[in-house]
């Protein structure tokens, strides 16, 4: 098992519900946790290809987020 962390500007509810079927539907996707506690907002993505960040990536920008 992988993990990924990604600094994100995901801070609302509205915003997660934007990204939860993207990230859900990449396949090699075991599970993915927001902490918006943090003050970088960390998306940690585990997975056992982590060739996907780049997947990761892109589902969130397609949502109007952005990677910090």
């Amino acid at each position: 098992m992988e993990t990924l962390n990604f600094k994100t500007n995901i801070q609302t509810s509205n915003d997660v519900a934007a990204v939860t079927q993207p990230l859900n539907d990449i396949e090699q996707v075991d599970g993915w946790n927001l902490n918006t506690d943090s003050p970088d907002f960390l998306l940690t993505v585990q997975t056992t290809d982590n060739r996907i960040a780049d997947q990761v990536e892109e589902a969130i920008r397609k949502r109007v987020l952005r990677l910090l």
